[in-house]
């Protein structure tokens, strides 16, 4: 797929075409002096400077540099700007439901994945997996990453002291407000809820036609639904009088870390396994910390469920048309999945891959060893999660309406679902049909 208006590269293509007909046959890419960006966040560093090591031994005239910056950040920078931007990486993850935007815009590369999964190996189903999440109007524009979803950390001290047995199903309604911490305004963890009660935050069916749940009256909604929103309200509510910062979206962060250290009112952090290094150091005793299985956390009695997350691994577009820098590019990407690393890889950035078994992660410490077969049982019970490019509305639609009540506090459930609906009528109109 060639991404780049030529406008943009002839400047900086013209004079690789000269000597083009003197009959030389093209060098390998191990042999050519190239020049590759690779972002990755800085806690990511250790594992990704071992796989540079491994991939300039291949090809030791490469030269691979590190754009450390956030995934999402990185994305923004993407997203204000375009592929040309000299702060833009030539490889970068990505998760699954940004790739439509990422085609939209012409940003990523064409990439032979099939090819390159029989080179890595481990891939069951490869077009039936994340993979084949990762393909648009034909053509695979990433590699698969890893996959996620999310699962219970349970701090063992602090469930004993508040009287949390999580051993059996764990009812959030019917804690305190403080004892099961969850940013449930991020979309990302109140899908979980959503999920519990069927509830739509926003669908497309066969004809192309988008719906959302949270654009019906109050009336309209299921008995269940109408609970979920009772139950955020009086999570809300009880936030609200506490003076917690839970609803700031900014603060939420560090006031759950610190209620979830020992001593702390947080028995439960849901987060996913990305978070797994993190619990660690807030926790520095492994034997005070377990794990339970999302679907053992209830919401007016219905398991917690989460999506079938996933990210990918993609190619700048500027990068298509110089082969040598697509090929130090691939090789780069199929070490980072490697599964021989695979232990490696999660141990430093927590990540967990599709295409290897359980078993892969035999010997690993016994809290990752938990986490990963948490997050493989999860990823099996998860929903199929959207990708379509207009689902990114949501994010800020739900984020908004929920931190909303702080200003307007809703005198019941009802009035709170009111400022949703609010948002999602608004998110809607703005939505092509």
């Amino acid at each position: 797929m060639k991404k780049l208006l030529v406008s943009l590269l002839i400047a900086t293509t013209t004079l690789s075409v000269i000597g083009c007909s003197s009959g030389k046959k093209e060098e390998g890419a191990a042999n050519k002096e190239v020049a590759l960006s690779v972002q990755v966040e800085e806690t990511w560093l250790p594992y990704y400077e071992t796989v540079k090591e491994t991939v300039v031994k291949k090809y030791p005239k490469a030269k691979i540099e590190f754009v450390k910056i956030g995934s999402f950040d990185h994305l923004d920078v993407i997203d204000k700007t375009d592929a040309t931007n000299k702060d833009v990486a030539d490889v970068f993850s990505l998760p699954a439901d940004r790739l439509y935007g990422l085609a939209k815009n012409q940003v990523l590369a064409s990439i032979d994945t099939e090819k390159m999964a029989e080179e890595v190996g481990g891939f069951k189903d490869f077009k039936g997996g994340l993979g084949g999440n990762l393909k648009v109007d034909g053509e695979y524009l990433a590699f698969p990453y890893n996959i996620e979803t999310l699962l219970g950390f349970v701090n063992v001290a602090n469930a004993k002291a508040s009287g949390i047995d999580t051993t059996k199903p764990v009812e959030m309604t019917t804690l305190k407000y403080n004892q099961l911490l969850s940013v449930v305004h991020d979309a990302w963890f109140g899908v979980a809820i959503a999920n519990s009660a069927n509830f739509e935050f926003l669908s497309k069916d066969a004809d192309g036609k988008f719906a959302s749940d949270a654009t019906k009256p109050w009336a309209e909604l299921t008995s269940e639904q109408q609970k979920m929103f009772e139950g955020l309200f009086n999570y809300w509510k009880a936030h609200n009088e506490g003076k917690t910062t839970l609803w700031d979206k900014d603060a939420a962060g560090g006031y759950i870390d610190e209620q979830f250290k020992t001593g702390g009112t947080d028995a439960i952090k849901i987060d996913g396994p990305w978070g797994t290094p993190a619990v660690k150091k807030l926790i520095p005793d492994e034997n005070n910390i377990e794990i339970t299985p999302l679907t053992n956390i209830t919401f007016n009695g219905k398991p917690l469920t989460h999506w079938k997350g996933g990210w990918g691994l993609g190619i700048n577009a500027r990068v298509e048309e110089d082969a040598a820098k697509m090929e130090v590019a691939t090789a780069f990407i199929k070490e980072l999945v490697n599964p021989a690393n695979a232990k490696e890889l999660f141990k430093v950035t927590g990540k967990v891959l599709e295409n290897v078994e359980p078993s892969a992660y035999e010997g690993i410490d016994k809290l990752d060893k938990k986490v990963i077969d948490a997050t493989y049982e999860g990823y099996k019970n998860a929903v199929a999660r959207p990708l379509f490019s207009e689902y990114g509305q949501v994010w800020a639609t739900w984020q908004n309406s929920l931190l909303s009540w702080s200003a307007k506090n809703p005198a019941n459930a009802e009035a709170a679902y009111n400022e949703v609906k609010a948002g999602f009528d608004a998110m809607m109109g703005t939505i092509k049909q």
